[in-house]
């Protein structure tokens, strides 16, 4: 409860799309197999993920949301190895 004069600690804002492995941390996805005759929620998971053609790469944050979309649809894409 807030007393009269507000002594109640105001909460921290949170950050948007936090992070929690590391800032700079990406993920490279390849697109490698066709969605055509694959669910229609499959599908939507590989454009999600930003892919439109076969064998094109992109790269998107390391976050749990973009892993699980990936795991989902790992007959049809592959995570490559973070180019350093």
């Amino acid at each position: 409860m807030v007393s009269k004069k507000g002594t109640q600690a105001a909460k921290p804002a949170p950050e948007a799309h936090s992070n929690k492995e590391g800032a700079g941390k990406t993920l490279r996805i390849r697109y490698v197999r066709s969605a055509t005759g694959f669910a229609r929620r499959q599908k939507e998971t590989v454009r999600g993920l930003g892919l439109r053609k076969l064998n094109q790469v992109v790269e998107r944050p390391d976050t749990p949301q973009i892993r699980g979309m990936v795991n989902k649809v790992p007959h049809l894409v592959t995570v490559l190895e973070p180019e350093t």
